[in-house]
C-alpha cells in the first residue's frame, strides 16, 4: 500500500537517547533501550470508513514525537504501520451508505494520507493494509491450528455463503491452550483484570455469545465465508476473510524484530485488541511481540466522549477546509500529554495560534547568524547541541512529555532560555524535534 510523502526532517546534533516511557503492560515508566542505535515502532492504523479525526490525529502526531526523538538522538527507525481495509465496520459503513467498500477503502485511506501529511507526520517505512497481507494472514492462522492453540467453530446454517454448503468453519484462538504453551497469559499487556476485560470484549467487537466457543473471550482468527460477504482463499482455512487482531501480529512480525521496541495506539486497543496481537505472535514463535506497550489518550468533543454513534466527530479534513492552519492544530495537539485523556473546543484553535504567533515574533528577534541560510536537508552547522535542543530533548526524554516541552518554546520567547541561538538553528530544532515549523518555510 502506498503511505505518504514525509515532510523535511533537519538533522541536528545527535544527544543521547535516554527515553522513559510509560509501559501499559508493567503500569509503570521504564527505560526504552535501542540495540544498536536501532528503535522498532509498530503504530496501529485506521479502519478507513471515516478518517481522521482529532483522536486518531492525536495518536499519530503523538507516536511522531517518538520518531523524531529518535532521529535527534542518532538512532536509525524502523516504523510499521496497518490499515485494516476490511473489517466489519468498513462493511457495515459500505452497505449503509451503498458505496463498494473498496472504494469506501481507499477513498478515506487517500484522506488519511492527506491529513498526515498536512499535520507533517513522518510516514512509517511500511504501510500495510490486511488485504494485501491475508496470504501471510492464512499462514499463521494453520500454523496456530497445527500448534494446538486454535480450533474450529461451526457456521450456523443460516448464515452459510450458498445452501447445502458446510463451509470449514470459523477459527478462533484457544486462550487456555495458549496460557498453558507459551509465555503469554490473559491480561499480561493490556492490564485489565478478567472481569474489566469481560465488560470490554462485547464494546470492542468481541462475540462472548458464540455458540461453540470454548471460552467467551477467545478471538476471531479466520472468519468464513458468508452470503454477501468479501472473502478470499483460506487454503486448509477455506474461504474466508481474517480476524482483527491476527493482522498486526502477522504484519510486525514480519517487518520488525521479535520483539520490537514500542508497540503504539490508541488506549482503547490496550484490549482486547494489543492483547490478542501479542498473543498470537508469541503463541506461534515463543518470543513475545514488543517490550514496550504504549497508549494515547481518548480526545472527547466539549466535554462529550467522541464517537462515530453520537455523530460529534471533529474531522482533521473538515478543520482544514474550514481554514484551520494544519500547524495550529498540530499545536493543539501537543498541548496535551499523549497518555492525556482530554475534550476538544474550538478555543483551543484561538489559543494555540496566538501561541504560534508569540514564537514567530520571538524568531524575528532572534541573532542572525552564519547558519541563517535555512535548509532542512543539510546537517547543522553548529558542531554541538544548541541550548534549546537540549531543552526539548530532556522534555521529550520524559515519557515524550510534548507539553513540557512547548513550555520550553514559551520560556524561549519570553527570554529566559536560549538566547544567543540563531534563528535558523531555532527553527531547525523546533522542525527536527516537534514538527513545528517557524517563519517562512
Amino acid at each position: 500500500m502506498r503511505s505518504w510523502t514525509s515532510p523535511d526532517v533537519p538533522q541536528l546534533p545527535a544527544l543521547q537517547a535516554s527515553l522513559q516511557l510509560f509501559d501499559t503492560a508493567s503500569d509503570a515508566l521504564v527505560p526504552v533501550e535501542t540495540p544498536d542505535d536501532v528503535g522498532s515502532l509498530y503504530v496501529c492504523g485506521i479502519t478507513p470508513y471515516d478518517a481522521t479525526h482529532l483522536g486518531h490525529a492525536n495518536t499519530y502526531v503523538h507516536f511522531d514525537l517518538l520518531v523524531r526523538y529518535w532521529l535527534a538522538s542518532g538512532v536509525d527507525v524502523r516504523y510499521v504501520q496497518n490499515v485494516t481495509d476490511i473489517d466489519d465496520p468498513l462493511l457495515d459503513r459500505a452497505t449503509a451508505t451503498e458505496v463498494d467498500w473498496r472504494d469506501l477503502a481507499e477513498d478515506q485511506t487517500e484522506l488519511f494520507r492527506q491529513d498526515m501529511a498536512a499535520l507533517d507526520v513522518i510516514a512509517p517505512g511500511d504501510f500495510l493494509g490486511a488485504v494485501e497481507t491475508i496470504p501471510q494472514v492464512v499462514e499463521d492462522v494453520e500454523r496456530l491450528v497445527e500448534l494446538g492453540v486454535a480450533y474450529r467453530v461451526p457456521v450456523p446454517e443460516a448464515e452459510a455463503a450458498q445452501a447445502g454448503q458446510s463451509p470449514a468453519g470459523d477459527v478462533y484462538f484457544d486462550i487456555a491452550a495458549a496460557e498453558s504453551s507459551s509465555p503469554w497469559q490473559l491480561g499480561s499487556i493490556g492490564n485489565y483484570t478478567r472481569p474489566e476485560m469481560e465488560e470490554l470484549f462485547p464494546e470492542r467487537g468481541g462475540d462472548p455469545e458464540r455458540a461453540g466457543k470454548r471460552d467467551a473471550l477467545d478471538p476471531l482468527l479466520w472468519r468464513a465465508r458468508r452470503a454477501g460477504e468479501p472473502y478470499w482463499d483460506g487454503a486448509s482455512l477455506g474461504e474466508g476473510r481474517p480476524g482483527w487482531h491476527i493482522e498486526c501480529s502477522v504484519i510486525a512480525r514480519r517487518h520488525l524484530p521479535a520483539p520490537f521496541t514500542v508497540q503504539g495506539g490508541g488506549s482503547d486497543l490496550r484490549f482486547p485488541h494489543h492483547e490478542f496481537s501479542a498473543a498470537h505472535a508469541t503463541a506461534a514463535d515463543g518470543l513475545p511481540l514488543a517490550t514496550c506497550y504504549l497508549h494515547a489518550g481518548m480526545v472527547g468533543l466539549d466535554g462529550s466522549k467522541m464517537s462515530k454513534s453520537r455523530g460529534n466527530l471533529v474531522l482533521v479534513s473538515a478543520l482544514r477546509e474550514s481554514g484551520a492552519d494544519p500547524q495550529v492544530i498540530r499545536t493543539v495537539l501537543l498541548e496535551h500529554h499523549y497518555r492525556e485523556d482530554w475534550s476538544f473546543t474550538d478555543g483551543m484553535l484561538v489559543s494555540a495560534a496566538a501561541r504560534l504567533a508569540r514564537w514567530n515574533e520571538a524568531l524575528a528577534s532572534a541573532p542572525q547568524g552564519p547558519a541563517d541560510q535555512y535548509q532542512t536537508d543539510q546537517p547543522a552547522a553548529a558542531s554541538a547541541p544548541n541550548e534549546l535542543q537540549y531543552a526539548l530533548h530532556s522534555a521529550l526524554s520524559l515519557n515524550l512529555n510534548a507539553p513540557a516541552a512547548l513550555d520550553q518554546l514559551d520560556m524561549w520567547a519570553r527570554g529566559h532560555l536560549a538566547q544567543g541561538v540563531s534563528q535558523a538553528e531555532v527553527r531547525r530544532t523546533v522542525q527536527a524535534l516537534l514538527g513545528i515549523r517557524l517563519g517562512a518555510a
